[in-house]
C-alpha cells in the first residue's frame, strides 16, 4: 500500500498553490492556487496532468490567492464538478479576493481573461463550508476533518483518512499566536503522511514584542521626520494585525497622524472580520464585550488623489508584494524621496518589485513603462503569518508522523530542513519537485486481542527462560482479530478432535513467463531437485503434475483454470501456476517451500 503525492505547484517554489494526494484510493487536491509572480496561464497549476474527474474532493485550506486563485478555472473551465470543501471565513472572503484580483488583471491591466466574474459566483455556489473539528463524511471510505491553524482568519490544517491511511495538510499556518489570530492546534494524530509549508524552512525569528518594538519604532522616525509610510500588504491577514498594533500604539503615544487603508477591498475585508469575532484569538473574543477591536480610532479612507497630499501618513494599500495594483502605484510616487519608507511586513516572491527591495540596496526599479530612483528607506519586518523552522520543526515533532513531505518552499532552505527533519527526528522526509509523484509506502495495523485462557496458556506454559504458548489467530469479518487457544478454537468452529490440523492454508503462486514453454512433468522434477536442496531427509511424493510432503500439496494449475485462493494479483495470463495447500502443523515447512518456488526463476 502506498499513498501517491503528486506536486501540481506553479511557479518555482515547490509544491505551492496545489499538491493532488491519492490516498486510500480516494484522490484529494489540497488547494487551488496559483502563483503571483505570473500574469499568464504559468501563474496556474498544470490541470492536463489529472483528470478532474478522478478527484474525490478539493479542500481549501484559506482563502490566499496563492491557494484558491485558480479554483474558479479548476471547476468551471476544466470541468471539475465534485465537492469542494473550505472553514465558514474562507467562503466568506475569498469572492473578495477573486473579484479583487479579477478587477486588477484584467479591468485594470487589460491582460487575458482565464475566468470570469461568474465563473467566481458559480464556484461559489458549489463551495460546503465546514467548521473547525468537524468530521466530514465525504463518502463512505473518506473523511476529512479541518484543523485550527492561525495564518490568517479562518485558515485551516486538513486531516484525512481513506481506509487505514492517514494524513494531515498543513496549508499555511503559524505556531505562535500573535494580536489577533490564536496559534495552531491540531490533535495528536496516528498518521502516515505529514505534508508541511516550508515558507521559512530555515528562519528562526526574534519575539514577537521585539520584531513589534523595531517595526513601530521605524514608522515613528519616519512620521517624525514628516515622511510619509507605505505598508503594502494584502488586504486579508497581516493589514488587520498592523492596524491593531499601530491604532494601540497611536492611542497610548496621542499621535494625530493619519493611518490610511486604501479603499475598497481593505474596508470590506474589515467589516467581515468584525463579524467573524468568534474565529480570532482568545484575547480579541474577551475584549469584544467591551468593543470591537476592528473598529480602529485612528484608520480611514483613503483616495487616490490623496497620494501626493503634502505632510506625514501611513498607508495600506494592495497588494502587499508590489507586484501591481495601488501599493505599486504610490511606490511610485513615493520612492524617489529619501523622507519616505517602504515597510514590508512579509514573504516577497521573487519577479515582485517587493523581492528586489527585499534582496538589497536596489537604487532603481524597472517596471514595464518606466524607471523608479528608489532613495526611501527600506525596513523589511518579519510579521509573516507563517511559521519559522521551529515552529515547523514543533508540529513535526509533536505529531511524528511516519513520513514528511515538504511544499511550499524554496529547494535549497527545504534541503536544509529534510536534513535537520531525517536527523533530528529520524523521520524520512522529501520535497519532490513541480509535476513529480512522490510514493510514501503505508503498512496495515491490525488491532490483536488475546483471550484470557490464550493469555493464562502464555504464563503457565514456560520453557527454560522462554514463555511459549500455541495459539490460533481468528479473523473475522468486522471484528478485531483474536488469539485464542485450541480448545475455544473448537468450540467457536465446532470441530472435535485436533482442531489445529484441520485449518489448511492455501496460496497460489506465478511462475516467470519463461517458463510456459517447459513441460509439466519437466518442471515437478526441476522442482522436487530444488526442494530437496533445502528440506533433506523428507520423503517426498511426486506425480506428473504434483509434489506432496506430509501435508504440503504443490500442484501445478492449468492455464485456463483461475484458483479461487491467494491468486498473485500481478500475475500475468499466460505465466505458470502453482497451488499451494498445507496444514497449520506443516507452516514452516510449508514456508520454506514457498520460499524456493519464488526463487524457482533463477533455476528454470
Amino acid at each position: 500500500m502506498a499513498i501517491e503525492c503528486l506536486i501540481l505547484g506553479a511557479g518555482q517554489e515547490v509544491g505551492k498553490s496545489c499538491v493532488v494526494v491519492k490516498i486510500g484510493g480516494k484522490q484529494i487536491m489540497f488547494d487551488c492556487g496559483m502563483h503571483m509572480g505570473y500574469s499568464d496561464h504559468r501563474a496556474f497549476p498544470d490541470f492536463s496532468l489529472i483528470s478532474p474527474s478522478d478527484i474525490s474532493c478539493v479542500v481549501i485550506t484559506h482563502f490566499h490567492l496563492d491557494h484558491i486563485g485558480a479554483l474558479p478555472y479548476f471547476t468551471e473551465v476544466c470541468g471539475y464538478n465534485g465537492p469542494i470543501y473550505m472553514t465558514y471565513p474562507t467562503k466568506a472572503l475569498a469572492p473578495l479576493m477573486l473579484k479583487d484580483y479579477h478587477k486588477i488583471m484584467v479591468d485594470r491591466r487589460g491582460l487575458e481573461e482565464q475566468y470570469t466574474c461568474d465563473d467566481i459566483l458559480q464556484c461559489m455556489n458549489k463551495v460546503i463550508p465546514i467548521d473547525i473539528k468537524q468530521t466530514i463524511q465525504v463518502d463512505k471510505d473518506l473523511q476529512i476533518r479541518a484543523y485550527y491553524a492561525g495564518h490568517v482568519i479562518g485558515a485551516a490544517m486538513i486531516y484525512a483518512q481513506a481506509g487505514e491511511e492517514t494524513m494531515v495538510y498543513t496549508g499555511d499556518y503559524n505556531m505562535t499566536p500573535d494580536r489577533h489570530l490564536g496559534a495552531a492546534q491540531i490533535d495528536r494524530l496516528q498518521l502516515d503522511l505529514l505534508l508541511t509549508e516550508s515558507t521559512y524552512a530555515t528562519t528562526i525569528r526574534d519575539s514577537k514584542y521585539s520584531r513589534e518594538r523595531e517595526f513601530l519604532k521605524a514608522v515613528h522616525t519616519c512620521i517624525a521626520a514628516g515622511g510619509k509610510v507605505l505598508i503594502p500588504t494584502f488586504a486579508l491577514g497581516r493589514a488587520q494585525e498592523l492596524c491593531i498594533l499601530l491604532d494601540d500604539y497611536w492611542e497610548r503615544m496621542n499621535i494625530t497622524v493619519p493611518i490610511y487603508f486604501s479603499a475598497g477591498l481593505t474596508l470590506q475585508a474589515n467589516m467581515y472580520y468584525k463579524m467573524l469575532i468568534g474565529w480570532t484569538s482568545q484575547k480579541i473574543k474577551e475584549s469584544y464585550t467591551v468593543r470591537n477591536p476592528f473598529d480602529f480610532k485612528h484608520v480611514c479612507p483613503f483616495e487616490r488623489s490623496m497620494i501626493n497630499a503634502p505632510g506625514p501618513c501611513i498607508l495600506f494599500a494592495t497588494p502587499g508584494m508590489l507586484g501591481g495594483g495601488f501599493s505599486l502605484e504610490v511606490f511610485k510616487q513615493w520612492a524617489p524621496s529619501d523622507k519616505n519608507l517602504i515597510a514590508l511586513p512579509g514573504y516577497c516572491i521573487a519577479g515582485t518589485v517587493g523581492h528586489k527591495l527585499m534582496s538589497g540596496k536596489s537604487t532603481r526599479v524597472d517596471l514595464d513603462d518606466t524607471q523608479i530612483d528608489v532613495k526611501c528607506q527600506i525596513h523589511q519586518l518579519a510579521f509573516s503569518p507563517h511559521t519559522d523552522s521551529k515552529g515547523i520543526m514543533d508540529l513535526v515533532e509533536f505529531l511524528s508522523p511516519k513520513h514528511v513531505i515538504l511544499v511550499h518552499g524554496e529547494k535549497p532552505k527545504m534541503a536544509s530542513l529534510k536534513q535537520r527533519i531525517e536527523s533530528e527526528l529520524g523521520i524520512p522526509c522529501q520535497y519532490p519537485a513541480n509535476h513529480e509523484t512522490a510514493l510514501i509506502p503505508t503498512k496495515k495495523d491490525i488491532k490483536i486481542i488475546a483471550s484470557k485462557t490464550f493469555i493464562k496458556n502464555c504464563i503457565s506454559e514456560i520453557n527454560g527462560d522462554k514463555r511459549i504458548a500455541e495459539g490460533i489467530l481468528i479473523m473475522e469479518k468486522g471484528q478485531n482479530a483474536k488469539f485464542v487457544s485450541e480448545e475455544e478454537f473448537r468450540e467457536t468452529v465446532g470441530v472435535e478432535g485436533n482442531a489445529v490440523n484441520t485449518v489448511t492454508f492455501t496460496q497460489c503462486l506465478s511462475l516467470p513467463n519463461n517458463t510456459v514453454s517447459i513441460e509439466t512433468k519437466d518442471m515437478i522434477l526441476a522442482l522436487e531437485k530444488e526442494l530437496k536442496k533445502s528440506i533433506k531427509f523428507r520423503k517426498f511424493e511426486v506425480s506428473e503434475d504434483c509434489i506432496k510432503l506430509e501435508s504440503i500439496t504443490i500442484r501445478i494449475c492449468s492455464n485456463n483454470i483461475s484458483c479461487n485462493f491467494g491468486k498473485d494479483e500481478d500475475a500475468e495470463e499466460m505465466a505458470m501456476h502453482l497451488f499451494c495447500s498445507w496444514s497449520i502443523r506443516d507452516d514452516e515447512m510449508a514456508r520454506i517451500c514457498l520460499s524456493v518456488v519464488k526463487n524457482m526463476e533463477s533455476t528454470v
